[in-house]
């Protein structure tokens, strides 16, 4: 049984969104690519995209995931930025196999330290750098593209598979532009400080200054922050983007473009599309109760209900003032209630559309009552079902 309550919400709380904006949303554009994705950081929503699944070869773009890996290592104690590595002959940055790839230039038999090579492998993308990483962290290149396997499943990236740390061209190594939006992701909200990197604009190493290859660093008309660039023959010209604006980050991935100039202006197009037409509201906050509710067999006569997690809605501009919520609660729920139990849901609608919908939660813990509370309840509830 469920017990169905209205929750209506606060359109003040809507009024600076909604001010002045266009109700109107047009359709997203067609990008000159092989595949592509636009999704909000906060809410999860994917605003557009076109063969998000498609398997393709990452190139480069496969440093976020190294990057990710060693930012895990460091958090969990196995590796500080202070650490040293010393660069074997398959790191080294005259290996025949980087031939004309991107490189941070370490040089065999050094010791060079982990942020250094870090930013080397964000900002530079050198694949030797990434290289020497590996073999620090894992032993093996091969056995880090197993951490780094291992890191794709739990997050989610169920249509990627790694071979190597740095994106050069193997058999069986994959990733899709919605696999790829998750990573950036979980990157922006489990490690910002090491993401941090990937908005420096520079780095220098070994007397050779390079800059970050991501060009929309250098667009003055987005607050672009991130994140990789990569290209193969197989890949493409791919970019992997975030960028905030207001209270708003988005996240695109571009893969196959046909140059470093189209992977940027395609980039820019999904960016400026999802941030003029779309916005991002929490119409609900954790633990704010939301209802109180009878609990039979407990301690207390009542329970706090509301949400565990802050709320995130991106829709179109100009109309959280038809957004509405509303809420169920389980009909006649017993203590004992654990704090966080699950006790119904909260729906979301637009207009005659459900967007989303999330747990209702218990916000306190409730005992079972003695004896004589529980019999007084038993009483109680059978009377009451007398009428």
């Amino acid at each position: 049984m469920i017990k169905l309550v209205k929750l209506f919400l606060v359109i003040a709380l809507f009024s600076a969104f909604s001010f002045g904006a266009s109700a109107i949303t047009p359709a997203a554009p067609d990008l000159a690519a092989k595949s592509y994705l636009l999704m909000d950081f906060d809410s999860g929503k994917i605003l557009v995209e076109n063969n998000a699944d498609l398997p393709v070869p990452p190139a480069s773009l496969t440093k976020m995931m190294t990057s990710y890996v060693v930012s895990a290592e460091i958090a969990s104690g196995n590796l500080s930025l202070s650490d040293t590595v010393h660069v074997s002959k398959n790191a080294w940055a005259q290996n025949p196999l980087f031939e004309g790839s991107s490189l941070t230039w370490i040089e065999v038999g050094t010791d060079v330290s982990v942020e250094d090579l870090l930013k080397g492998v964000i900002i530079q993308s050198g694949n030797d750098a990434s290289v020497a990483l590996a073999e620090h962290i894992a032993g093996s290149e091969s056995v880090f593209a197993d951490l780094m396997n291992q890191h794709a499943q739990k997050l989610g990236m169920t249509n990627t598979h790694f071979v190597n740390s740095n994106g050069l061209p193997a058999d069986q190594h994959i990733s899709t532009a919605r696999d790829l939006a998750i990573l950036t992701a979980a990157m922006i909200r489990d490690y910002p400080e090491e993401y941090a990197y990937y908005k420096e604009k520079w780095f220098k190493y070994n007397g050779i200054r390079q800059p970050n290859r991501n060009s929309l660093l250098w667009d003055q008309s987005l607050t672009v922050d991130g994140v990789k660039t990569g290209h193969t023959d197989a890949a493409g010209f791919c970019l992997v983007s975030s960028a905030t604006k207001s209270d708003m980050r988005l996240i695109s991935v571009v893969m196959g473009a046909r140059s470093k100039e189209s992977r940027k202006v395609e980039s820019k197009k999904l960016l400026s599309y999802g941030f003029r037409f779309y916005q991002t509201v929490k119409p609900l906050q954790a633990g704010n109760e939301l209802h109180r509710s009878k609990i039979w067999m407990g301690e207390k006569e009542e329970v706090s209900l509301g949400i565990a997690k802050d709320i995130y809605l991106t829709i179109p501009r100009g109309k959280a003032k038809n957004l509405k919520a509303r809420y169920v609660v389980e009909k006649n729920f017993e203590a004992p209630i654990v704090k966080g139990q699950m006790v119904g849901k909260v729906f979301f609608s637009l207009g005659e559309e459900n967007i989303a919908e999330h747990p209702l939660v218990a916000l306190e813990a409730v005992q079972e009552a003695g004896f004589f509370g529980r019999m007084s309840d038993s009483v109680s509830r059978w009377f009451g079902s007398l009428f």
